[in-house]
């Protein structure tokens, strides 16, 4: 199979969809590789690189969408993007779909078979979502720790206090991969840790693994207002696979918030569990709402490209290989991760919560694959 591998261009998004390794196993499984021109360069990646590991190099997008079946990018085309994915291509990459009905409409209509890495599932766990959210997870606590100093509108609070003055407190909405990861990092720094979440098994391991100054508290309306006015860092880590994120946080409720108090909204890219979040980049991070300053930037680990450009290639390898042998048609019929992964096939919306956070029709997968030629 032609497979091209475009450069990202979302604001401030240095990742790429494959590494040099990546060419390589590709390459030894029969397959061809273009690679866009400069693609890997923000996560140091040189084009000899690729050259070297057997890979072709294009001009520019244009060329990559044009000459290639498999088109593999870190996340959702952009506009200036729709009008060169054909009918028929197979797109895989993060679409967060349910954040973007413009972005739905467009792919369904384009014909195209987009594969999704935040739905993939494999017994239950996102396995392709999974190394993306440790690293926002982790990031979450450095953007919210950065976000509380007072020259950057926070309260200007130091997260693990000093001798004598009481550490900062931190409240994490999710006890999953993100919420997990930021309880880890927050509780290192020496912060006051309260982390939520409604799986009481989950919620029995946390308490199992995490250290003595984290306490997990079972997820209410009421509890999270309880715990709102002496939150100095609220991290929002709620994540229902495919379907926009509920809204545990109101407008009304940023009255209870300190002035100067931090949001960090990792949900943000499946349209946040803070009602006053909006998308951000990495160029304006920030705004303030009521006296709270709100960090929503949608591609957090795009900050730190090298860390997460191989990290994301380790685990969306085996699945892209499977993809570039089995085609689109039976990727979908053979294997399983890759169905749970089909949100659009050949015109149809296939993924069941994006069609509820929208009220649209949907196909399931396999029933829409019969018309892939």
């Amino acid at each position: 199979m032609k497979i091209g591998v475009v450069k990202e261009i979302k604001v401030h998004e240095n990742r790429v969809a494959l590494t040099p390794a990546g060419v390589d196993s590709l390459k030894s499984a029969g397959h061809q590789v273009l690679v866009q021109r400069g693609a890997g360069e923000g996560s140091g990646i040189a084009d000899e690189d690729y050259v070297a590991a057997g890979a072709e190099l294009g001009a520019d997008a244009a060329a990559v969408f044009g000459a290639n079946d498999l088109i593999l990018k870190v996340k959702e085309p952009l506009k200036q993007e729709w009008p060169l994915i054909r009918p028929g291509q197979t797109l895989f990459t993060y679409f967060h779909l349910a954040a973007d009905r413009a972005l739905t409409e467009a792919m369904v209509a384009s014909g195209a078979h987009c594969f999704a890495y935040e739905t993939l599932e494999v017994k239950g766990h996102l396995p392709l979502l999974t190394p993306m959210s440790e690293v926002a997870g982790r990031m979450s606590i450095q953007a919210g720790a950065h976000s509380l100093e007072r020259h950057n509108g926070g309260l200007g609070a130091l997260l693990g206090g000093v001798p004598g003055v009481a550490p900062a407190k931190v409240l994490v909405l999710g006890g999953g991969v993100v919420g997990t990861q930021a309880a880890k990092m927050a509780a290192g720094l020496g912060a006051d840790v309260t982390i939520l979440d409604v799986n009481l098994e989950r919620m029995r391991y946390l308490d199992d693994v995490l250290p003595p100054n984290c306490t997990t508290l079972y997820s209410t309306p009421h509890a999270i207002r309880e715990l709102l006015p002496t939150a100095d860092l609220v991290i929002g880590a709620v994540l229902i696979p495919g379907a926009a994120a509920p809204k545990l946080i109101r407008r009304a409720d940023l009255a209870l918030m300190r002035k100067g108090a931090v949001i960090v909204d990792v949900a943000v890219d499946q349209g946040g569990c803070i009602e006053t979040c909006k998308p951000t980049t990495h160029a304006e991070p920030t705004f303030v709402v009521d006296g709270v300053v709100h960090y929503c930037v949608a591609n957090m680990p795009g900050a730190v490209p090298r860390t997460s450009t191989y990290a994301l290639t380790n685990a969306t390898l085996p699945y892209t290989r499977d993809l570039a042998r089995l085609g689109a048609r039976r990727a979908i019929e053979e294997s399983h991760a890759l169905r749970t992964a089909a949100n659009t096939v050949a015109g149809k919306l296939t993924c069941e919560p994006v069609a509820q956070a929208f009220g649209m029709d949907w196909t399931p997968a396999e029933d829409a694959a019969r018309s892939i030629g």
